[in-house]
């Protein structure tokens, strides 16, 4: 049986048309043409959108930061593909904190079940060590290897409502996430998620949530992109409806990932409730690269489990053993031509940090559907160059301070 949640109407302001650019970060990039000429000349067609976030410690190592930015409008739509799931991750941890009363925690067995013909059930996994599904583990393959299923069952975990809901009290109010990734439904079967039941070691209960449907009604938008797109094998002219499709701006990614890497740093509502534990938890994994994963076991075979996979920024499409100074705490996406990237990149060695966002659009035949994006030619070069400026200009740059990593050094699960 599904329990409708109570009936609601959300007036969220729609994001303000008003591009940001600074002029420092507009000369960094025009002072190395050889990458980014075409960048600055189709920064508009490419919706390019970066943000650099300067970090500076104090004597304490408390953090003072400074943000630039190059064509950011969070009124230019873009399409968040995979990034949806690190608010997801925070979300799930987060509402069970709130749950920790009923003896639940995100190593604690998580059953789903379905409730409609589309929903699918969940009673084991076989990538965990002893075959429980937790949502531990679902953040572990999220991290590692951007898992669609895992995000979808964090999606059911939360609700459509709870996961809006929460993150318009924190702050990013023109946030929609409406959708699983990867299987297409209706919008209505898309509000519809499954009944959850965690159990203890015994196979007994600890915490049944019902099936829930979400009745709130979000602002209306106008989001569109292309000039036509394939439905099937017929191709539509016309701009393809993203009006009810996830959209987050770059700022509010890039302001999620500060509130987890530095939470004193952002006003108290925008933090999410979070154990200490829970933190370091996210920022391992998000730092893990798939080949040093034990489980789920992922193998070097496929360009996603490259030792470099999932890192764009710096190291765009390369492949080889990762140098070994480097860490980046990240999440990326790539759909419907975008390719975004939100991290933040440190190097042990030389004391050296920074976070850096961008987002940017390949697809110059400006055909949806049609798999022919230019992300191999245009967006991981853009990501890798754009990284790569980045990080040579930090190392260049003087600080006074220099931060202890000491907290953020992992032994991860295999060497």
């Amino acid at each position: 049986m599904i329990i409708p949640a109570t009936p609601a109407t959300v007036i969220a302001a729609m994001p303000t048309d008003n591009s940001k650019t600074d002029a420092f970060l507009e000369q960094l990039l025009a002072t190395n043409p050889q990458y980014f000429d075409s960048t600055l000349a189709h920064r508009k067609d490419w919706n390019v959108q970066i943000i650099y976030t300067q970090i500076d410690r104090g004597i304490n190592g408390m953090p003072s930061l400074k943000h630039f930015y190059f064509n950011v409008n969070p009124a230019d739509y873009f399409y968040p593909a995979s990034v949806v799931k690190f608010p997801v991750s925070l979300l799930a941890l987060q509402k069970l904190n709130e749950l920790k009363e009923k003896g639940i925690d995100k190593n604690t067995t998580m059953i789903t079940e379905a409730a409609t013909s589309s929903q699918t059930a969940v009673y084991n996994d076989a990538t965990t060590a002893d075959g429980r599904p937790t949502i531990a583990h679902y953040i572990k393959k999220i991290m590692m290897a951007s898992d669609n299923d895992a995000f979808n069952r964090l999606y059911e975990f939360l609700g459509q409502e709870y996961i809006n809901a929460e993150l318009h009290k924190k702050g990013y109010n023109d946030v929609q996430i409406l959708h699983r990734l990867q299987i297409a439904l209706p919008e209505e079967e898309n509000r519809q998620t499954n009944p959850i039941r965690f159990l203890d070691a015994g196979n007994n209960v600890l915490y049944e949530q019902p099936a829930q449907v979400n009745k709130t009604q979000y602002t209306l938008r106008n989001d569109s992109l292309g000039k036509g797109y394939y439905q099937g094998e017929n191709l539509v002219n016309g701009a393809m409806d993203f009006s009810k499709k996830n959209r987050v701006s770059l700022e509010d990614f890039h302001s999620i990932l500060i509130s987890l890497v530095f939470p004193q740093k952002v006003a108290a509502n925008q933090r999410f409730n979070l154990s200490a534990d829970d933190r370091v938890f996210l920022l391992k994994y998000m730092s893990q690269l798939p080949t040093e994963s034990t489980y789920p076991p992922y193998s070097s075979d496929t360009a996603r489990h490259w030792p470099k996979g999932g890192k764009y920024l710096l190291l765009g499409a390369e492949k080889g053993a990762f140098p070994p100074q480097l860490r980046i705490f990240n999440k990326t996406g790539g759909a419907y031509g975008h390719l975004l990237d939100v991290a933040y990149i440190v190097d042990y060695e030389k004391g050296m940090e920074f976070f850096l966002s961008a987002v940017i659009y390949c697809n110059s035949d400006g055909i949806l559907n049609d798999d022919k994006y230019d992300y191999k030619t245009i967006g991981l070069p853009f990501m890798k160059n754009l990284g790569q400026v980045i990080y040579n200009y930090e190392i260049q740059r003087t600080k006074k301070y220099l931060p202890d990593f000491s907290d953020i050094k992992f032994n991860y699960d295999k060497p």
